[in-house]
């Protein structure tokens, strides 16, 4: 596959000094200000691992203004140098006097980890301005005199477009990190997979979204086909005909900001892929904490609907195994709920048995693939929930489309022979 950005192979990088942007948000408890769960900071390892030979300077988010888990990133580089085995400096700058020092003065070997760019109002204000605009912001102008590369590997973020995310794209040769160059290798292969049958499984309660990637992967024939659980499917069904009942359909208005919009755009599909989007044809309610299976056609319910039924599971599973590609987004119910759970479970399994290629993303999706133990037999997980929709809903992705500007810009440069 023909590459149109530039990756850690094409550059010697031993002895220089690299700014590298990677998509550390964690659980923080409010209380302590301790990280609840490291699973994004051992993704990046790989590569900070192979960045030995150079100076690295991190830099990251964690959350946003007004949330509770706004914090700095301290307890990030104490766990960063634990995860190390050696000493990971944080500063309390992001580009002021402190943070210039402390690059300028970083041996070969070290890594430091610089503020929170979110702390800096420009990286909010600024986001989704030009490429050119965001080159010429603060943290831009003041990082990158000192730095000779940029490596973008926060493709959790890869939908985002921040000044610390692209900006420095327009002024450094800037390259892929190997969690960034994974997922697009990944990505990229299962969607241009040309072995059929090709399947995505989308679930979950984002439905809007999950709606407009089911449109472009069916329009553009990604996939054959697609099926549905979950909040996914409840408005589907709705836009079906059946009426899941007042408490499944008052739940889904909830979470979707225009709900008549997207049933609408679920009807069309329905319209136009009538044989290509499976729809459960048992679910579950939720009685009491208890499983009580039903059959679409005795729909409504004066229960919410929790999970898909048995038919239904075993249905989705035979479909999975027969599948070359298997796309799987969004859990089959509220899994975190034992009774609730076999219908991921279930399907996750099959997934993990298949022969096929397999990706799965989505944050629930991971960590129900975790909870059961799956993550070592799939092809590829994901660590993009936004990015990967956007992604899979064929949307540019604004890191992407940076990186292939600085191809263009700096081809020149010095790569290896």
């Amino acid at each position: 596959m023909a590459r149109d950005f530039f990756t850690m192979d094409d550059f010697d990088l031993a002895g220089h000094t690299v700014l590298l942007r990677v998509d550390i948000n964690s659980p923080v408890d409010p209380a302590t200000g301790q990280l609840l769960n490291d699973a994004r900071i051992r993704e990046h390892l790989t590569t900070i691992r192979e960045l030995r030979h150079s100076k690295v300077a991190l830099l990251a988010h964690q959350s946003r203004p007004g949330k509770d888990d706004f914090t700095t990133l301290e307890a990030h580089a104490e766990r960063i140098g634990a995860l190390l085995g050696r000493p990971v400096r944080y500063v309390s700058s992001l580009f002021g006097r402190p943070a210039i020092e402390a690059i300028d003065a970083m041996q070969v070997g070290d890594v430091i980890v610089l503020e929170n760019t979110r702390f800096y109002a420009e990286e909010e204000a600024l986001a989704d301005a030009k490429l050119e605009k965001m080159a010429k912001t603060h943290i831009v102008q003041r990082l990158a005199p000192h730095a000779e590369y940029f490596i973008l590997d926060a493709f959790a973020a890869a939908h985002r477009a921040q000044p610390s995310l692209v900006g420095f794209c327009d002024v450094l040769p800037s390259l892929a990190g190997r969690v960034m160059e994974r997922e697009l290798t990944m990505l990229t292969q299962a969607v241009q997979n040309p072995e059929h049958p090709k399947v995505a499984h989308l679930g979950g309660v984002k439905a809007d979204d999950s709606i407009a990637v089911a449109r472009h992967l069916l329009e553009k024939d990604v996939v054959d086909t697609v099926l549905t659980s979950g909040g996914v499917a409840n408005i589907f069904l709705d836009a079906s005909g059946v009426d899941p009942g007042d408490p499944t359909t008052e739940f889904m208005r909830r979470e979707i900001e225009d709900y008549e919009q997207a049933r609408a755009d679920s009807k069309d599909l329905l319209k136009k892929f009538p044989t290509r989007i499976l729809l459960p044809t048992d679910v579950v309610l939720n009685d009491d904490g208890e499983r009580r299976p039903v059959t679409v056609e005795s729909l409504p319910a004066n229960l919410l609907v929790y999970d898909i039924g048995l038919d239904t599971i075993a249905h989705y599973v035979d479909v999975i195994h027969r599948a070359k590609t298997i796309f799987f987004n969004g859990p089959a119910g509220v899994f975190e709920l034992d009774p609730f759970s076999v219908g991921t479970r279930e399907l996750l399994t099959a997934v993990a048995e298949s022969d096929g290629l397999s990706v799965v993303g989505g944050g629930h999706t991971v960590a129900a693939v975790e909870q059961f133990g799956l993550q070592d037999r799939i092809d590829h997980v994901s660590t993009g929930g936004g990015a990967l929709i956007n992604f899979l809903a064929g949307r540019e992705l604004p890191l992407v489309t940076s990186l292939r500007h600085a191809y263009k810009k700096f081809a020149k440069g010095e790569p290896k022979a």
